[in-house]
């Protein structure tokens, strides 16, 4: 659990939230929930490799066509 308190009586509260955004940023709890937001089926790294080059390759070709004006 993150806690954050005043530093003095005299700080505002827009320092505070300042802080605590921060604080949660850097905690990487925000990471975690967007991650198990929706569910993804288990595959393995091999597979996972696999999808990701394609990707890459795919959009290597597309930035190639595009800067040929094949586009």
């Amino acid at each position: 659990m993150i806690q954050v308190t005043r530093k003095d009586s005299k700080e505002s509260t827009e320092n505070l939230l300042r802080r605590f955004n921060r604080k949660v940023q850097q905690s990487g709890v925000v990471a975690i929930v967007k991650s198990g937001q929706y569910f993804e089926k288990p595959i393995s790294k091999r597979d996972r490799r696999k999808k990701a080059i394609v990707r890459q390759n795919r959009k290597a070709i597309k930035i190639k066509r595009i800067k040929l004006g094949q586009r």
